[in-house]
């Protein structure tokens, strides 16, 4: 006896498509447990199809361009998505990852068990007092694009970072003197039961590069910001200089996922890599930026392994020439890391 169901039929990179599969077949038992799990969840599921895919490779879904497949990727785009997930994960015990526009991560090579699901959950919603109601999937390059249009001022600084709001949030994301921190009045969160709740600015814990959720495994469905209006005129001219300078001080021509390694307290990490010599050193195809030392760029076909052993040089070398620690700002995520 045969049902229809939505399969991956074992394609790399291919959405589902509605095939039939027959209880009990050779096909049928050689699927993972998990994957089987994961196919009965999508038939029932209010997800589409076209956000979903098996076998994905995560190099497509990182700015970094590097990362092993994905056994499932989903593209969540509702709140009710997001808690109809959590709930059939726990009840089946499968592994979740949670990734925004995948610009502060590093993926393994031998990619990621179970579902990775992308927050793309969008809202923009100007409220009195000119508080602005944000949604975790936004990207902040659109956010500042939108804020300009209704002329909004305070967002210049943030608006060449290359992530989403809830990503940003998150690791209280900052450049320019500025960060998430400053503007944030309320983050909305979901926890790993589905439950939501609405924190203030202080009970978020912002700290340099992050907040109460390094510590907890909520995840952000939106925020509320309080901005001062401003001239639209004054606003794109800020916001014009600081692309600008980006482009001139910044890699931005190869992938990255952006500043490689946190600012230490008494020093400037990109300063000390520079005074070691290691501008332009190579590992692979992963090399320390000749235009930021701060920057690990892809020349090409870098791997994790490739750049995780020039992390691990860098840091070697900047405690025996100075005695300091530098820890990476990216977050690594996968199998065997």
């Amino acid at each position: 006896m045969s049902k229809t169901y939505l399969s991956p039929k074992g394609q790399k990179g291919k959405k589902c498509q509605n095939v039939q599969i027959v209880t009990g077949t050779k096909r049928t038992k050689n699927l993972r447990g998990d994957i089987l799990k994961i196919v009965e969840l999508i038939n029932n599921s209010q997800i589409s199809n076209e956000n979903i895919k098996f076998n994905e490779p995560m190099k497509n879904h990182t700015s970094f361009k590097i990362g092993g497949p994905a056994e499932c990727f989903i593209k969540i785009t509702t709140i009710e998505q997001l808690k109809e997930l959590l709930k059939f994960v726990k009840d089946n015990n499968i592994n979740l990852s949670i990734i925004g526009n995948g610009s502060n991560i590093l993926v393994s090579d031998s990619g990621i068990d179970g579902i990775v699901a992308e927050i793309a959950i969008k809202k923009y919603e100007i409220l009195e007092n000119n508080k602005i109601v944000l949604g975790a999937g936004n990207k902040i390059s659109e956010i500042a694009q939108k804020l300009l249009k209704d002329e909004f001022t305070g967002f210049e600084e943030l608006s060449g970072i290359p992530g989403t709001i809830g990503g940003a949030i998150r690791m209280n994301a900052g450049a320019n003197g500025k960060e998430m921190k400053d503007l944030v009045e309320t983050v909305t969160l979901m926890d790993r039961d589905g439950n939501i709740r609405t924190l203030k600015n202080d009970e978020m814990q912002f700290e340099y590069r992050k907040s109460i959720l390094k510590i907890k495994d909520d995840i952000v469905i939106q925020t509320t910001i309080c901005l001062q209006k401003g001239k639209k005129e004054e606003i794109k001219n800020k916001m014009d200089e600081l692309k600008e300078k980006r482009t001139k001080t910044q890699p931005l021509e190869y992938p990255s996922a952006g500043s490689t390694f946190k600012r230490g307290e008494d020093f400037i990490t990109a300063k000390l890599i520079d005074e070691a010599g290691l501008k332009g050193y190579k590992i692979g195809d992963a090399q320390i930026s000749e235009k930021h030392a701060g920057f690990i760029i892809n020349k090409g076909n870098a791997t994790a392994k490739d750049v995780l052993q020039l992390i691990k040089y860098t840091q070697d070398k900047i405690f025996k020439n100075t005695g300091k620690k530098i820890e990476p700002e990216i977050e690594m995520i996968g199998k065997n890391l």
